[in-house]
């Protein structure tokens, strides 16, 4: 039973190790996709937004719409997609338009940044979980032979003790940093709903502007509806994920 049990202990121990290896690559690849998905949707500086805000107000204030959209059209940009979509749908007026570009920006952005968080919170809470794991199963083996009554290898016994503190440290080693990481890409995430609401509310204004009543205008809907199987049209596929 004894070499039964040593035989346990050492393939779960190998196991822990596994599963700590698959977790970190996992989180690791969590922080890379959030950060690429936020720098692929907003604008690297103010001054780029502002370059394009700028075009942007000038085409409308011009009520050339189409030339805008068919300038936003292209660029993967949240603000861009939003914007576009603003100007498809400004027949609605101001306060449905808001409410359609808010709900659209935290489906189509925010959600899947949180979603993404959410794994990598995950892996924070189970690496240190799988480093005790591997604690426990090394203080287990450890005592496993000492229970014997016979005299103990203390190299084979180092090996026990070596699996508890490794695994540990391990587990820890993984967390700590991905804590930060999530620090950072939280703020990165905060200054990505501030350059869209600042931006959004510009456009807005122009709209406001260039003629777009407040109150809300009925027009027909657009694209085929829901459940038809016909192909969106491209003021419905608002952003394209990676």
């Amino acid at each position: 039973m004894k070499l039964d049990l040593t035989a346990i202990i050492t393939y779960l121990g190998t196991a822990d190790y596994i599963a700590l290896a698959v977790v970190a690559l996992w989180g690791a690849f969590c922080v890379v996709m959030v950060l690429r998905r936020i720098h692929r949707v907003r604008f690297a500086n103010e001054q780029l937004q502002e370059e394009f805000l700028t075009r942007v107000e000038e085409g409308i204030l011009r009520n050339d719409f189409e030339s805008v959209a068919r300038f936003c059209e292209e660029d993967p940009r949240a603000l861009s997609q939003l914007t576009r979509l603003a100007i498809v749908h400004r027949r609605l007026g101001l306060s449905r338009l808001r409410t359609l570009l808010a709900e659209r920006f935290q489906r189509d952005v925010l959600s899947d940044l949180e979603y993404r968080l959410s794994w990598i919170y995950t892996v924070i809470k189970s690496a240190p979980m799988l480093g005790l794991f591997g604690t426990v199963l090394g203080m287990m083996g450890a005592f496993a032979k000492l229970s014997g009554g016979e005299k103990v290898d203390p190299t084979k016994l180092a090996d026990d003790i070596s699996l508890a503190l490794v695994t540990t440290a391990i587990g820890l080693a993984i967390a700590i940093p991905l804590v930060l990481c999530t620090a950072s890409v939280s703020i990165q995430i905060k200054k990505l709903e501030d350059y869209v609401s600042s931006g959004l509310n510009r456009v807005l204004d122009v709209l406001r502007t260039a003629g777009i009543k407040q109150e809300i205008t009925p027009v027909p809907p657009v694209g085929p509806a829901v459940g038809s199987g016909a192909p969106r049209t491209p003021a419905e596929r608002t952003f394209r994920k990676e």
